[in-house]
């Protein structure tokens, strides 16, 4: 299945404040993971996918260790560690 989840995707203002600053990478996450707190129903739901099924987070940067699917694994490995 290829599903888009909008809901745990970081928000415009986000992205756009972020803009692939490499020097802005930690405050992006600390600010992402913020977001991702505050939609616990998504996560749990995006979570029990992961738990279910493979998984492949797909981004449109180019840089391949700062962006939000990068941000959005660290995360969910810290989050799925604690519900278990």
């Amino acid at each position: 299945m290829n599903e888009w989840v909008k809901e745990i995707a970081p928000t415009t203002e986000l992205r756009k404040w972020f803009g692939h600053d490499r020097s802005k990478w930690q405050e992006f996450k600390r600010r992402y993971f913020r977001e991702l707190d505050e939609r616990p129903e998504s996560v749990a739901r995006f979570i029990e996918t992961v738990r279910r099924q493979p998984t492949t987070l797909v981004f449109g940067a180019r840089d391949v260790d700062q962006n939000n699917a990068v941000a959005l694994k660290e995360y969910l490995e810290r989050n799925v560690a604690r519900r278990d």
